[in-house]
């Protein structure tokens, strides 16, 4: 919508850059003179509205860009393929319009009530499939959280200057932990008060779902640096950005769960490693898409504020790359710890093969862990079986001691250890045919 004494400044323009449009005048009797439409390839979104803007169009008029489906013209595929080109040599590659993308951002950090319940929800739905094991549960935990907006909305703020985005988006994703593991824990204590749940501390932790996120190694943190990278190409693209959403979700939501189970079952100190594992996850994501979306060219509209854009950012970036590393440090120690436990179970399983008189065999192994950041064994559960009609082989004693020779020591060298050790002798009738 043309403001009055613009109208031959925005046609000069869009004369200058070869466009076609159309010129319709305005009746309504309001301060406008005329509306201007006119077709736009992407890459010409953002050049020409600076351009517009240079004449002063920005501050009195109306501007709506629609989506086109199809446009059918030889003129247009050669301003297409003229802008393409030049936007290949600025090295920007097929990105939307800065405009674009901070009302994309804008759109996807949602209001503070319905983020409020879905996080809520998603947390306690995750809860649930932990408990149950249920892998499909926790999937759809996962589609149903919001995680993405709050992330993608403090980037595309910090990288074009909108203060007021940015602080946004970092209050929703604090909010968003702190409740998703609030929800995660009461929804876990009235599982666990109520008796629906009936199983000890250990029980829990033994679970397949939540015992896999009590010692996040190394390789956990490239799921959140591929998710940040995707949320951002996707949203400067402007293609669908919900799976991305669900897989920042899967970076987030099952780690805050198992907080929360811990925090239920009073062992905070066992899922120390999940909280830092979502720390890990939301720095990194916010990380990496500060550096994509910077890198992808999006800028201030305004250039004298470009600098300070740019200081912001690279402080951000600076303070965020610090924290991660830090962290990194600790997934690091979880991965060397992880591969010792492993070392640790193989040699014991041999071990006790070896103590064990022919006609027994070893059923199974179970090793409980704890200790902040390497894990060390506290609790082993050895069953035995041995045929009926003899009586169990006298071989506690041996295997206790074997598995406190090789235990590793809580402060890190291998010697004495003190690991409470169960045996457990079950009868195994055999047929041979």
């Amino acid at each position: 919508m043309v403001p009055t004494g613009k109208r031959e400044a925005i046609l000069d323009v869009l004369d200058e850059e070869d466009v076609d449009y159309a010129v319709s005048d305005e009746t309504s009797g309001r301060d406008y003179a005329a509306i201007v439409t006119f077709p736009l390839p992407t890459a010409a979104v953002e050049p020409i509205l600076d351009k517009l803007r240079g004449v002063g169009i920005e501050r009195d008029a109306y501007t709506v860009i629609v989506q086109a489906e199809i446009v059918v013209s030889e003129r247009f595929e050669a301003l297409k393929e003229r802008y393409e080109q030049e936007e290949e040599k600025n090295g920007n590659g097929d990105r939307i319009a800065r405009e674009e993308l901070i009302a994309r951002a804008d759109e996807m950090a949602p209001t503070v009530r319905p983020y409020v319940l879905m996080t809520a929800v998603s947390a306690i739905v995750a809860t649930a499939g932990l408990l149950l094991d249920s892998p499909a549960v926790v999937v759809g935990s996962m589609v149903i959280a919001p995680l993405i907006g709050p992330a993608m909305a403090a980037s595309v703020g910090t990288v074009v200057d909108d203060r007021e985005m940015a602080l946004r988006g970092v209050k929703l994703q604090a909010l968003g932990g702190v409740l998703a593991i609030a929800a995660a824990a009461v929804f876990a204590i009235l599982l666990r008060v109520t008796n629906v749940v009936p199983l000890t501390t250990e029980e829990v932790f033994a679970i397949g779902e939540v015992r896999e996120r009590l010692a996040p190694d190394v390789l956990s943190l490239v799921i959140a640096l591929g998710a940040g990278a995707a949320g951002a190409v996707s949203l400067a693209s402007g293609v669908s950005s919900a799976l991305v959403g669900v897989m920042i979700a899967a970076a987030l939501v099952p780690p805050t769960a198992v907080v929360g189970i811990g925090i239920a079952w009073g062992a905070p100190q066992t899922v120390i490693g999940s909280a830092v594992l979502v720390l890990v996850n939301i720095l990194a994501i916010n990380l990496v898409a500060l550096i994509v979306l910077w890198r992808m060219g999006y800028r201030p509209k305004l250039w004298f504020r470009e600098d300070e854009a740019r200081s912001a950012t690279i402080k951000r970036i600076a303070a965020l790359a610090a924290v991660l590393i830090l962290l990194t440090g600790l997934l690091g120690t979880f991965t060397y710890s992880s591969y010792r436990t492993a070392d640790f179970e193989t040699d014991v399983t041999a071990a006790i093969e070896s103590e064990l008189p022919p006609e027994a065999t070893l059923l199974g192994l179970d090793v409980t862990y704890e200790g902040f950041p390497l894990q060390t064994p506290q609790r082993a559960v050895v069953t035995v079986g041995y045929p009926p009609t003899s009586t169990p082989p006298p071989v506690a004693e041996t295997i206790r001691d074997r598995i406190n020779e090789l235990a590793p020591n809580p402060m890190g060298p291998f010697g004495e250890s003190d690991v409470r050790v169960e045996i457990r002798y079950v009868g195994v009738d055999t047929a041979n045919s």
